[in-house]
């Protein structure tokens, strides 16, 4: 027997039942861990900005994401406005701190994913999602029952509310998460939020515990499982070491991990000394044996 989707989930009912619950606490909002508290039904706003309605800056299909998620159709990227988290340096700044974007209804965001399915996109990819989750799974009640069937990706930054994720049991098929940081203080000069490396493993447990290692089909392309992204960061501020030692020994030596070169200076991190500069290829090619050394079989980099 497999493993329970959202379209399982709508036919069931409990989608719908899931949508109404997550949609309860935009009144009194703790979608993210920064828990606000704010109205948003009533258009007050809290640190990420987000609002009533979702907002979205894109919908394409995108051929330059990991290769498990790409194949031949591309993976089917629908880019949210606003963030929870405040990066320095964001190189999609426009979109997560200037919320540049439209507002869209339930169905228009539905509209949307049915759109990417039409033209061949191998997947959803639901990209910095966490701030309308009450919104995309009211979308995917009206989507799935006209037909939507692809892998829902959550690509988010790894700041995540275990209540939230719990609410998407069964309905994400692939967890992306961002693994930035192991230091606190780090996290906070950089990201504005220092309890980011405690949420950030416990987000990475509960993940791996909802969809297991990452797993493909025949054509390579991923169906189920999470994908750990580690943005290697100037002068090790990134903590290879310690973030590929929980994965390996917490989660899975087998967990996909792609350790990332190309950190660049954007937004505003020429204000940061300790950022200002690209990472090197002596740099990211010795976060890689780190990450090899502590356990990790799957990386991509």
């Amino acid at each position: 027997m497999g493993a329970v989707r959202y379209t399982d989930l709508a036919a069931s009912g409990e989608l719908a039942r899931r949508a109404e619950r997550a949609t309860e606490i935009l009144s009194r909002c703790e979608l993210c861990p920064r828990a606000c508290g704010v109205d948003r039904v009533a258009g007050e706003t809290g640190a990420c900005g987000a609002g009533r309605l979702a907002r979205i800056s894109s919908v394409a299909p995108h051929f330059g994401e990991e290769p498990p998620l790409v194949g031949q159709g591309g993976s089917g990227t629908i880019f949210f406005a606003h963030c929870s988290l405040g990066c320095v340096f964001c190189q999609n700044y426009d979109i997560s701190q200037h919320a540049s974007g439209r507002d869209a209804t339930a169905r228009e965001l539905a509209d949307g994913m049915l759109a990417l399915q039409r033209q061949g996109c191998e997947n959803i990819n639901l990209v910095t999602p966490t701030h309308f989750v009450p919104q995309i799974l009211g979308a995917l009640v009206i989507a799935a029952r006209d037909g939507l069937t692809l892998p829902l990706v959550y690509n988010c930054g790894g700041y995540e509310a275990l209540s939230t994720l719990r609410l998407l049991r069964g309905v994400v098929d692939v967890y992306m998460p961002d693994a930035k940081y192991d230091d606190p203080e780090v996290a906070r000069r950089l990201s504005g939020v220092e309890d980011y490396p405690a949420v950030m493993y416990s987000a990475l447990t509960e993940m791996h515990e909802q969809v297991g290692v990452l797993a493909v089909g025949e054509r390579g392309v991923a169906t189920r499982g999470l994908l750990v992204r580690h943005l290697v960061l100037p002068d090790g501020l990134a903590g290879t070491a310690q973030v590929a030692r929980f994965i390996a020994e917490r989660l899975s030596p087998d967990t996909y991990v792609n350790v990332m070169a190309q950190y660049r200076p954007a937004h505003r991190a020429a204000s940061f000394p300790e950022v200002a500069r690209r990472t090197s290829p002596g740099e990211h090619a010795e976060a890689v044996r780190i990450a090899r050394a502590a356990g990790l079989r799957r990386i991509e980099s």
